[in-house]
């Protein structure tokens, strides 16, 4: 163990021995891969009876907040992944909020649940065939039980309303200074049919394959709620049909695995409310497009020498692919 895990190790064991009855010590710490923008660590609590494997979730090395574009504190991520939960939306247990007197820094410790994230396996592995046919209506009624969240339980919480973000997509366009005709299209596109803005309730931001936790059974958790924001419900619904999330599998819009129809189905069950495919449609083309210019910001990191590696790179090159699904999107009769 390095001296940072033995730290960490510590800090933990110190803090769920205050928080959590009859916990006596911290096992098998081992940070796990993936969270660009957390450090997630797993490990066991040793108490009596059988070991309680748990998960930390927090800044990375500790730090104060990053403020990474629009994520929310990891206090606030806690505090909303609470009330998802008392909704019926499966997420796993929030234990303990780190506290400053903690010394770990800003993070919560929650639940470990076994799972799988990775979505070519969950696309294509044998484990998955029962679950994959259910997963687009799962995703459509978690959706829609987020809607039961009262808006007075969630004042605080950034706006993100499709004026803002595409405000602010466009500026971040923009710096980068290179030309890109099909963006400008699609800026033009949405401006045109910029929605009204109604009730504003909560969205997950990033709803998607490799952020939602899959088993043999479907959807048992939802991860990565760092850019959750008060919005348009039907935001969470046009971003899982993104065509990046599909991972090849084109033709099942949702996640690559299944229909709109059954997602929007799900959703209706459970929100009580009908969907607005048109509305979801815009959703579908800013997010290709918020997509597109996240390509183009990793490659402007790799290029300025911030970061070469050749994950940066690649990704820097799908913008065109971005490209691709827009004009699809915009121009489907072509």
């Amino acid at each position: 163990m390095s001296d940072a895990q033995a730290t960490i190790a510590r800090g933990l064991e110190e803090a769920l021995r205050r928080a959590l009855p009859g916990v006596t010590g911290v096992h098998a710490l081992h940070r796990l891969s993936g969270g660009a923008n957390q450090e997630t660590w797993a490990f066991d609590a040793a108490g009596e009876g059988a070991p309680l494997p748990l998960v930390l979730r927090r800044t990375p090395g500790g730090g104060s907040h990053p403020g990474f574009g629009t994520s929310v504190p990891l206090a606030t991520e806690a505090k909303v992944i609470g009330l998802a939960g008392r909704v019926g939306v499966p997420v796993p247990g929030v234990r303990y909020v780190l506290t400053e007197a903690d010394g770990l820094g800003q993070g919560y410790v929650m639940d470990r649940i076994e799972g799988e994230t990775i979505a070519r396996k969950i696309l294509r592995d044998d484990e998955f065939a029962v679950a994959r046919p259910l997963l687009a209506r799962q995703c459509g009624e978690i959706l829609g039980r987020l809607q039961a969240v009262s808006s007075a339980a969630l004042a605080g919480l950034p706006l993100g309303t499709a004026a803002d973000q595409l405000r602010q997509y466009r500026g971040i366009f923009e710096q980068q200074d290179e030309p890109h005709p099909v963006f400008e299209v699609a800026f033009r596109w949405l401006e045109d049919r910029l929605p009204t803005d109604g009730e504003q309730r909560l969205v997950h931001g990033d709803f998607r394959n490799g952020n939602l936790l899959i088993g043999a059974d479907g959807v048992r958790a939802v991860l990565d709620w760092e850019l959750v924001h008060l919005g348009d419900a039907m935001e969470d619904l046009g971003w899982i049909c993104v065509n990046s999330w599909r991972f090849g599998e084109i033709d099942k819009p949702v996640g690559g695995f299944g229909s709109r129809e059954d997602l929007f189905a799900g959703y209706e069950a459970t929100a009580r409310t009908p969907v607005d495919p048109e509305r979801v449609r815009f959703w579908e083309v800013m997010g290709s497009l918020k997509w597109g210019i996240m390509c183009m910001m990793m490659y402007r990191y790799y290029a300025s020498g911030l970061d070469r590696s050749v994950e940066r790179a690649a990704i820097g090159r799908r913008a065109s692919e971005a490209e691709i699904d827009l004009l699809a999107l915009i121009y489907p009769e072509d």
